[in-house]
């Protein structure tokens, strides 16, 4: 029965195998997601750990509320992802859209409060470049938390919209009934990547935001 379903590429023998293949190469993606993210994390460690004072001061400039409110935003993005995929498991292909929709929503209101924050930087001349100024015991090193902060967290915006434009493009099949309990692949491995996003903030959330309250504290 499933040889002769529509989304079954030609090269698959069932639905299923085709399935086990597509969220393996999801994965391995992923992986290689992993490595490149982790490159920046790793800088970031380095560079943290040779000039705490500076990374502490520029981390304490931060909007924290706005890190924090975004981070909820994401948690809820990622249970609105998940309810998409429980639909199509379930047949309701309306209720897909409408998970499908609010997913990009919340991912609407997290890159408008990143808007907000680059917005408030921008006007505290904390962008790294000629304009650079930043009072504090280490300025130049200062700015070098900058760069990495708005490299991280552009590259994780990116990502946001990337992911928000897969959503988009899955809501007309979604809406056309697509996607059912028989053949949901589309929305389980878009929704790994959307996890994936969602995974990288939490960890930039404490080394970008919470870094410089912690040391303080300390």
């Amino acid at each position: 029965m499933s040889s002769s379903h529509p989304a079954l590429a030609h090269h698959f023998d069932s639905l299923e195998q085709q399935r086990e293949a597509s969220t393996f190469g999801m994965w391995v993606f992923l992986v290689t997601e992993i490595m490149f993210f982790g490159g920046l994390f790793t800088a970031y460690t380095i560079y943290r750990m040779q000039y705490q004072a500076a990374f502490a001061a520029a981390s304490n400039s931060l909007v924290t509320w706005a890190g924090a409110v975004n981070t909820v935003v994401l948690i809820c993005s990622s249970l609105t992802m998940a309810m998409a995929v429980r639909s199509a498991q379930v047949n309701k292909s309306k209720a897909i859209v409408l998970f499908l929709l609010l997913t990009i929503l919340l991912g609407g209101v997290f890159l408008g409060i990143k808007a907000f924050e680059y917005t408030t930087e921008w006007r505290e001349h904390h962008f790294p470049g000629p304009g650079f100024h930043f009072e504090g015991p280490d300025p130049q090193h200062s700015e070098m938390f900058f760069s990495i902060y708005f490299c991280m967290t552009g590259l994780h915006a990116l990502h946001m919209i990337i992911g928000m434009s897969i959503l988009t493009g899955l809501l007309i099949p979604s809406w056309k009934g697509r996607f059912n309990s028989q053949y949901h692949n589309l929305l389980e491995c878009t929704g790994l990547y959307w996890h994936f996003v969602d995974i990288v903030w939490i960890f930039l959330l404490p080394l970008l935001y919470l870094f410089g309250a912690n040391l303080h504290r300390g």
